[in-house]
Order: C-alpha cells, then sequence, then structure tokens
C-alpha cells in the first residue's frame, strides 16, 4: 500500500526528474567575435555613436555583464582558456605559438563535454584559434572552418592555413593605400558579394542549422571574424560612420611617463603601425574601419538571433555571446591588442539563459567563467578540473556578494586583477601598476607608488598565481600534417590525432 508520504516522495522524485530531463535539454548558441572591445553600444566604451542593435537587444533580453575580462590579451591563449575552463598560468598556454591538443591530448573541452552528455555539437567561424591545428576536427561532430579565399593576411603560409586559395592578393589591395602596413593591417571593401564573406558564410550555417528540425539537445557555435584584421566588410557599414563624426580617444602625451619598464614594453610592441597610421594622416579612417566592422559582425549576430527567434527551439536555448578579448586603437600609445590594461581585457558577455531574469551585473567576471556557467546551467556532471567559477548566482541576483576579481594572464608572470573599483597589475619583474576606474577610468594616472594603496595591492595581488606553468612546448617541438591532423613530437616520437572522431 502506497502512503501519502511515500506518494509525496514519489512526486517530488518525479518532480526533480523532470527538472534533470529539462535542463540536460537545454540547447546552448554559442557565439564569439573577435578583438572586440567594449565599444558596443550597450557598454558605452565608445564616447561617440557606435550601432550594435543586436547585440544591444540580447543584452536588454539577458544578463549584460558590463565588467567582463578576457583570460589572456591575445587569440589562442584566450580561446584555449575558455574551451578548457583553464587559464595560461595552469596550462603554460602563453601564446599564439602553442598548440593545445598536442599538449593537452586527455582534456576535456567544452564541446567535447556536451557532445559526451548526448548533445549534437557544431559550429562555424572562429571559436578555437583558426589557424591550422587549433580548432582539431575530433571537437565536432561538423563544423565549417574560416575559407579566407578572399583574405590577403591568410595566402603567405599553408601549413598555418591549409585551407586558404592561393593566388594575388584581391584587386586593390591594399585598401587602406597604406602599404607599409602589411597584409594584415588593411580595411575596406571587398569586391565580392556580401554572401561571400567568410563571417556571411559561418552565419549562414548557424542559420541554416536552426531551420533543421533536431533530435538532439544541440551545442552550437558560431564564431564571428570581424572585427579582427583586416578590416574588410560591405561598404554600407563604413558609410555608417562618417569620417566627420568619428570620435579619437584621447591620449595624453604624458600617459606613459609613470609606467615600469615592462609596461612600457607592451605599450611600444608593434607601435610603428600606430605611427605609420598617424603619419599618413589616417587614424579616423583607421577607427572608422573598426566600427564598421563592429557593426558588420552585429548585424551576422543579428541574422543567427532572428534565425533562433523564428524557431520553436527559442524558448529552450541559452544564448551566450562573448568576445575574445580588446582593443587599443592609440590607447596607451598602443596599436593591437597584447596588453593588461583595460583596453585589452575589457569585453563584451552576456548570457540569456531560460527563465533567468534580465538586468546588468557590474561585478568582475572573467571569460573563465562560461564553461563552469554554462555546465551549471545545463547540469553536466564532470568532475573535471576548471579554473572559473559558475555566474548563475548573478544570474539569480547581479547584486549578490561577489568577492572574486578577474584575473588576465599575458606571457609568463605578467597578470592583471580587476575588481570592482581597481585594477592591479604586477609583472613578471615585480613591477605595478594600479589605477582607479571610480576616478580615473582611463587608466591614465598610476598609484601604484602610493603608499597609502599598500593594502589594496596587498588584496588583489594574491589573486595572481604563486606557481606559474612552465611555457608548454611550442609549435617546434611537432611535426604536423594538416592533412591528417595528426602532431608527432620530434624528440619523443609520439604521434597525437585530432582527426574527427568516427
Amino acid at each position: 500500500m502506497i502512503t501519502i508520504s511515500t506518494r509525496l516522495i514519489l512526486a517530488i522524485l518525479l518532480l526533480t526528474a523532470a527538472g534533470h530531463l529539462h535542463a540536460a535539454q537545454t540547447n546552448v548558441l554559442f557565439l564569439a567575435v573577435d578583438d572586440m572591445k567594449d565599444w558596443v553600444h550597450c557598454l558605452g566604451g565608445y564616447e561617440g555613436t557606435v550601432q550594435t542593435p543586436n547585440i544591444d537587444r540580447l543584452a536588454k533580453r539577458g544578463m549584460l555583464f558590463s565588467n567582463a575580462h578576457c583570460a589572456s590579451p591575445v587569440c589562442a591563449p584566450s580561446r584555449a582558456a575558455i574551451m578548457t575552463g583553464r587559464r595560461p598560468s595552469s596550462t603554460g598556454l602563453y601564446n599564439n605559438g602553442h598548440w593545445w591538443l598536442p599538449n593537452y591530448p586527455q582534456i576535456v573541452t567544452m564541446p567535447v563535454d556536451f557532445r559526451n552528455h548526448g548533445y549534437h555539437v557544431v559550429g562555424a567561424g572562429k571559436i578555437f584559434h583558426h589557424t591550422a591545428g587549433n580548432n582539431p576536427p575530433n571537437q565536432w561532430d561538423d563544423f565549417l572552418p574560416l575559407r579566407f579565399s578572399n583574405d590577403p593576411w591568410f595566402r603567405s603560409s599553408k601549413l598555418n592555413y591549409p585551407w586558404s586559395v592561393s593566388g594575388p592578393n584581391p584587386d586593390g589591395f591594399p585598401f587602406s593605400g597604406l602599404p607599409r602596413l602589411g597584409h594584415e593591417n588593411d580595411w575596406g571593401s571587398l569586391k565580392i558579394p556580401d554572401a561571400d564573406y567568410d563571417d556571411a558564410r559561418s552565419a549562414e550555417y548557424a542559420i541554416q542549422f536552426l531551420k533543421t528540425e533536431q533530435e538532439k539537445p544541440f551545442f552550437l557555435a558560431c564564431g564571428i571574424f570581424r572585427p579582427h584584421l583586416p578590416w574588410y566588410v560591405p561598404g554600407k557599414y563604413f558609410d555608417l560612420y562618417p569620417l566627420d563624426d568619428i570620435v579619437l580617444p584621447p591620449v595624453p602625451d604624458n600617459d606613459l611617463n609613470d609606467l615600469p619598464p615592462a609596461a612600457l614594453k607592451l605599450a611600444a610592441a608593434r607601435r610603428g603601425d600606430l605611427i605609420t597610421i598617424r603619419e599618413a594622416g589616417q587614424r579616423r579612417q583607421a577607427i572608422q574601419a573598426y566600427l564598421a566592422s563592429i557593426s558588420y559582425a552585429d548585424a551576422q549576430l543579428g541574422r543567427v538571433l532572428e534565425a533562433l527567434k523564428k524557431s520553436p527551439l527559442a524558448a529552450n536555448t541559452i544564448v551566450i555571446l562573448w568576445s575574445d578579448h580588446g582593443w587599443h586603437l592609440g590607447e596607451k600609445q598602443h596599436w593591437h591588442k597584447s596588453t593588461l590594461w583595460e583596453e585589452a581585457t575589457r569585453v563584451p558577455l552576456t548570457i540569456d539563459a531560460p527563465g533567468q531574469p534580465p538586468g546588468v551585473c557590474h561585478r568582475p567576471v572573467s571569460l573563465l567563467d562560461i564553461y563552469p556557467t554554462l555546465q551549471d546551467l545545463c547540469q553536466l556532471k564532470t568532475g573535471q578540473k576548471l579554473d572559473g567559477v559558475s555566474l548563475t548566482p548573478l544570474l539569480r541576483d547581479p547584486a549578490t556578494t561577489w568577492d572574486r576579481p578577474a584575473v588576465t594572464e599575458f606571457k609568463l608572470g605578467n597578470a592583471a586583477v580587476r575588481s570592482q573599483r581597481y585594477r592591479y597589475i604586477r609583472y613578471q619583474d615585480g613591477s605595478e601598476e594600479l589605477y582607479d576606474h571610480q576616478v580615473d577610468p582611463q587608466e591614465w594616472v598610476n598609484l601604484a607608488n602610493d603608499n597609502k594603496y599598500r593594502q589594496i595591492k596587498r588584496e588583489l595581488g594574491n589573486w595572481i598565481a604563486k606557481d606559474w606553468a612552465p611555457s608548454a612546448p611550442t609549435k617546434q617541438a611537432f611535426s604536423f600534417d594538416p592533412q591528417s591532423y595528426t602532431w608527432t613530437h620530434k624528440k619523443t616520437g609520439r604521434t597525437i590525432s585530432g582527426k574527427q572522431a568516427n
């Protein structure tokens, strides 16, 4: 005979099981953009007007994290950290010269974790780093790689880009009129149909997937390459930003006077591009191209989001949008990324999860938190060690107590710690910077030598790794065959395969 108590227990168990089933079937739309700093309208990083209506709509619908920061301010280590859940100081993957899989063949990445839990895992564009060897086929059930058939930067190395189409530079190159900048630092509009741009192809892949009936829960990744260089987008996006309306970021002449030598070295890296652009009087044109690329990326994201909205899958799909790191456009006398300042680390991050309220969270968070957050939301149980933490408490209440800063690492021994108010930087040689964002959001005044901030520096410094992993073996340690997608360690002869699983 079943008693009332037994019935109650059975009802609770059934409800619990139903809840787990629902969570396990929650889909994920994983949207990535490249080199997009906080110059989107909803973050207010640009002092002029930037047109990002689709990113803004998603931010209003989900939780916008206004103080989100990358794990590393350069592509390969940032993306390796996001996809493995391990920070560079844990893996030794410090720069673009490392392949992650031959160094960590047993690691369970985010897409593999979802696949192991019964998800159909597919993607397109740039999710892991895009160069050959960084996006192994065995991570996906299906994947559409970047083609780069019209970008001259990607024609020079068949080892790095074996799928690129060789041939002459596009007609009109360099579109910027500045040949000294080389293949990478160009901008303009290619003489091709809009649909033939790589980002349009990546978005179309995601759109067609969302139009197809799915038998399993899915993890769909769509990586938009712009605003990464070269800034090649259709002309109508340049037209959004008349040159007379471009607002140049202010750069004080004495901004570098209070920086230690280690910081000056980062600021000086690739400064030749900034000097060339300035001497040619092309800084407004370059910033126009960056803004145009942001709006182009926003338009491709909008196409995908509209396809999801029209799909019956929308109500049961988590949408997450992130950028791998920021970008300098002259701030700190620097052009490009690869620094530990706000311009290079602050990025867009929005999570729109079913059942979670919309809002804006000003707590500092790291892109390392994406993996554990998705595990939490989808109830993936793996037990694998991750360096980030779940953001679900902040999704429920963005003002909840949060004592964790965001840590960004660049190369071995250099780190920035971003709290809600301060940024603390410590370099490998022990030199420091400290900025109070409450009064100095541009990070123009280094407070590190002021004794009254010793306790602040001590507290923030406690979050920097005590033991840094040695640098992982670089690409030179392996022979890589892009056709069979295998690596052979030159010293040990060990072969590691990244071929697609059967």
